[in-house]
């Protein structure tokens, strides 16, 4: 299994970014799909999680403000993040359990004016 996640970057208070991650090595239609995120001195901390028939959560902080989305047909999933506040700045991951969990390599966020 691999995850290759992207769509990091930098921006304003206020603004979106939208991050994506391409899983390979699986069933992707039937795996339900995470991201999580770490800033430094935190531990890593879910933020949004879809199953694999699109049932979604979102951890309170992002509710509103964040959809997570799968293509199946491309193996992709999403993080659509929309009013960006600097605590969102953070290493986002995906992740996803397929016989044991497996993460991606990371994608920084980084919010400030």
């Amino acid at each position: 299994v691999q995850l290759q996640a992207s769509g990091g970057g930098l921006v304003q208070p206020g603004g979106s970014l939208r991050l994506s991650c391409k899983a390979t090595g699986m069933v992707f239609s039937r795996s339900a799909m995470a991201w999580y995120r770490q800033s430094p001195g935190k531990q890593r901390e879910l933020v949004a999680n879809i199953s694999s028939s699109g049932t979604t959560n979102y951890r309170d902080s992002v509710k509103g403000r964040f959809i997570i989305s799968r293509d199946n047909a491309r193996r992709l999933v999403h993080l659509q993040m929309n009013s960006l506040s600097p605590e969102d700045t953070a290493v986002y991951y995906c992740s996803t359990f397929w016989g044991r969990t497996y993460w991606g390599q990371g994608t920084l966020v980084t919010v400030s004016s």
